[in-house]
């Protein structure tokens, strides 16, 4: 970890440290199952080849990143999930990175 990077965390709610799962363990591990779960649906949505079949892939998909998403905010909310602060500079390089991308792409992409 960068040590002049900061982490955003909000307080951690405690949780009994048992040997059996908690409130965070459970959360954690349907949070896990969900990003596997949306990972697999983008493969499907990627290789389907029926109409029907991709519009009911793009409904369950856009369901279980909800999902996901809902899990990530209550476990931040919670103190469980912490994210690190970027650098200005990094943000800047990487911006600077895609847009020369975007310039070798066609012109009709642009």
């Amino acid at each position: 970890m960068n040590p002049s990077a900061s982490k955003i965390q909000n307080p951690e709610t405690t949780v009994p440290k048992t040997p059996q799962m908690n409130e965070r363990d459970f959360i954690n591990d349907q949070l896990t199952t969900e990003k596997y779960m949306t990972n697999s649906y983008n493969i499907a949505l990627n290789e389907a080849s029926n109409q029907a079949l991709y519009q009911d892939l793009a409904t369950i998909f856009k369901e279980t990143q909800d999902c996901q998403r809902n899990l990530y905010n209550l476990m931040f909310k919670n103190g469980w999930y912490a994210v690190e602060q970027a650098e200005q500079t990094k943000v800047q390089q990487t911006y600077q990175q895609f847009t020369g991308y975007k310039s070798q792409l066609p012109y009709s992409v642009q």
